[in-house]
């Protein structure tokens, strides 16, 4: 195996612009890579929006840390935290997914991993939870969730 097939992490993203699948060396994200269909690019600096039909491929076919923020529109906390949110994914590009699902949009997983307060942060790896925050977290607090995999 060589260096490079050891360091290729790849995640399975959909495509913000026109909605196909792409899988992404995460490693490169710093490339800019672009969707296979539309050449436009994947947004891997910022949170990729998941919705109940992405979710699970989203988290069960990535090679690296994927972090979910659960959190409402309504929620004065977890607008509170968002920014920290934006930090974090540009922070961690290349090393992890940084995601935000609509609880009350994608209500099936949202119940599925029981949610019962909101901003909950959770990080998954090889497809299953590893680590949760409920509340609202400073970007340190964002970063010592995920650091213990994508450091």
């Amino acid at each position: 195996m060589t260096e490079t097939a050891t360091l290729s992490r790849r995640a399975t993203l959909r495509c913000q612009f026109c909605l196909k699948w792409n899988r992404v060396d995460v490693a490169r994200a710093a490339d800019r890579p672009k969707c296979g269909h539309c050449a436009k690019p994947m947004l891997l600096d910022r949170p990729v929006p998941l919705d109940d039909e992405t979710f699970p491929r989203t988290v069960q076919e990535s090679e690296v840390p994927v972090l979910v923020d659960f959190y409402a529109d309504w929620c004065a906390p977890c607008k509170a935290m968002a920014p920290a949110v934006d930090q974090l994914a540009q922070a961690h590009q290349g090393r992890a997914i940084v995601a935000k699902l609509n609880t009350e949009v994608a209500r099936q997983t949202a119940a599925a991993f029981q949610i019962r307060g909101i901003p909950t942060v959770i990080v998954f790896e090889n497809g299953r939870e590893s680590r949760r925050q409920t509340g609202a977290v400073p970007l340190a607090g964002l970063q010592r969730l995920l650091a213990p995999t994508a450091a």
